[in-house]
């Protein structure tokens, strides 16, 4: 029962997050900072509340290290949501995350000098060549969209590759970040909810760097459209609402992953999150009518393919279907 309820979870809570979040950034493409400000304010009074137990509760990891991991995870946090704002479509801003496995991978055997087996490094081949296939495409579609243009559409292609180049960094600094965590968890034991809640907690001074968007954001907020909200019969701007929407919808899908990673191994929770990942791809396409070519199919299923090769899981349902056709054989 909690394995299918934390399945629910992730599906609907992380697809409909992404939906509400493309609602938000076709509207105002700068939004990222309120977006992560709202997620991170929620997360932490949630936790504050049922996991400190008002602050009463003592962490069973010292400071010192949440703030460490925090950093990290504010870093990558605001750069990803930043990227939206140069020209960085939100198909591929999904597509592009899903290489945390290349960075995982790099960052593995540099720093914990680990060795891979020989279908992982052609899961990683497949999964780079995916990326790289996508975001060809999409540079081209960046050009063709300035052509004609003063600037011949040099300065808007720059603009992209600095999105692009924020995505890889925050890509490497993730991947660093998971690593770090594992090894506090191998010395202090798994704390999911107390890491859930101090990296969200401690990193909300930070957002008083970026008070200025953030005020002025949800000052263009509050002048946009009043809508019903359905239930409730309160009238609201409407991008206040989907903002509403964005936030719970993004603790449900966290609150689901980490039910999933106590109640299954780490194989169906990658499958999991995976699929999560393709369906939301495939809405966000259809839904919003997003430009997307041939190429840019043959690229995103190049890279599941490569993440369901990373996982095993072809592997193991070839061995299924093998073992299912043996006992056939024999009971003939």
């Amino acid at each position: 029962m909690g394995t299918a309820f934390a399945i629910v979870l992730v599906f609907v809570g992380c697809c409909s997050n992404v939906v509400s979040l493309e609602l938000l950034v076709r509207q105002f493409p700068g939004c990222g900072n309120i977006v992560t400000f709202a997620q991170f304010l929620f997360i932490a009074l949630e936790g504050f509340i049922f996991e400190t137990k008002f602050g009463t509760k003592k962490p069973a990891i010292p400071i010192s290290n949440y703030v460490i991991m925090v950093t990290m995870f504010f870093t990558v946090s605001v750069i990803n949501n930043y990227a939206l704002n140069f020209n960085i479509a939100m198909p591929l801003h999904m597509i592009f995350r899903s290489g945390s496995l290349i960075a995982n991978m790099i960052l593995g055997i540099i720093i914990l000098k680990k060795r891979y087996t020989a279908s992982k490094y052609m899961s990683i081949a497949l999964i780079s060549a995916g990326i790289f296939i996508c975001t060809i495409m999409s540079a081209k579609q960046v050009n063709l969209a300035t052509e004609g243009s003063e600037e011949q559409g040099f300065y808007p292609l720059i603009h992209w590759l600095i999105g692009i180049s924020m995505l890889t960094f925050a890509l490497l600094m993730s991947a660093r970040m998971g690593i770090f965590q594992e090894t506090l968890y191998k010395q202090y034991g798994k704390h999911s909810k107390e890491a859930l809640f101090y990296n969200h907690c401690l990193p909300l001074p930070g957002f008083l760097l970026l008070c200025t968007d953030i005020y002025n954001h949800g000052v263009y907020f509050s002048q946009s459209t009043p809508t019903v909200v359905p239930v409730v019969g309160l009238t609201m701007p409407i991008m206040w609402l989907y903002l509403l929407i964005n936030v719970i919808t993004q603790y449900v899908c966290i609150r689901g992953v980490f039910i999933l990673t106590t109640e299954c191994a780490s194989l169906t929770v990658t499958l999991v999150v995976t699929l999560r990942k393709f369906l939301s791809l495939i809405f966000s396409i259809m839904y919003f009518q997003n430009p997307f070519t041939t190429w840019h199919w043959v690229g995103t299923a190049v890279v599941f393919l490569g993440t369901l090769l990373y996982t095993e899981v072809l592997s193991s349902v070839w061995a299924a279907l093998r073992g299912s056709g043996v006992k056939a054989r024999k009971a003939e």
